[in-house]
């Protein structure tokens, strides 16, 4: 299983708009195609999840993330505000890569956590945060990840 797999240019925002937490959430779960009242509930339980603790893990990088019978199969998507948002993450720096991963509560493939682990895994490589910074269009996002073999 490859990273590259699950993302699709459209759900890929190199561009961000929003200027908080809430915005950012709403943004992002708007690349995933879904209608209008399964955004309102994605939106619930991925608030629900940031209470329980930020999914910002640090060096600039969120994974906000969550189960929802809103989508029938793992879903992801990927943004980017240059400036920054604070994501109350664990180093304290405003996050600016956000990795967005929404799964149904029984999924007969269980590729959640696998999927949340490369992300993490990916997100630590040295020259990951400078290469995402460089990023002019969609396709060069998933060519990163085909190169990083996560």
């Amino acid at each position: 299983m490859e990273l590259r797999e699950f993302f699709n240019e459209g759900a890929i925002q190199l561009d961000l708009k929003g200027e908080s937490k809430d915005e950012i959430l709403k943004e992002l779960i708007g690349l995933l195609g879904v209608d209008e009242k399964s955004q309102g509930i994605l939106f619930k339980m991925l608030k629900r999840r940031e209470n329980l603790g930020s999914t910002g893990i640090g060096k600039g990088i969120a994974i906000p993330h969550c189960r929802s019978l809103v989508v029938n199969r793992l879903r992801v998507a990927f943004g980017r505000k240059t400036s920054g948002v604070d994501f109350r993450a664990i180093d304290d720096q405003a996050a600016r890569y956000f990795f967005l991963i929404v799964a149904p509560p029984l999924e007969v493939s269980n590729q959640y956590l696998p999927v949340l682990g490369k992300i993490a895994q990916f997100s630590k490589e040295p020259d990951v945060s400078a290469r995402l910074d460089q990023l002019t269009n969609p396709s060069e996002f998933l060519a990163l990840l085909q190169e990083k073999g996560v």
